[in-house]
């Protein structure tokens, strides 16, 4: 699919579709997340986490690299 930019006061906007918002579960509430490789870029649905699984993570991370960050903060 070929889209083009279309102006939006002094900015450029890009539609998208509305089966395109369907497929990835997107609302105009999701907040979108963009990044780019210098040459192409890529739009995606940012992933919310809990506070609950921030600490799983993090002390997931903690019990496996703990020597080693024990190592790097000396």
């Amino acid at each position: 699919m070929t889209k083009r930019l279309v102006r939006h006061g002094n900015s450029a906007a890009l539609i998208l579709d509305k089966p395109i918002l369907e497929l990835l579960n997107v609302t105009m509430d999701t907040p979108l997340e963009i990044t780019t490789d210098g040459r192409s870029l890529v739009i995606s649905p940012t992933i919310a986490h809990s506070e609950d699984e921030f600490r799983t993570s993090l002390e997931r991370i903690n019990r496996t690299f703990a020597p080693t960050l024990r190592r790097l903060a000396e």
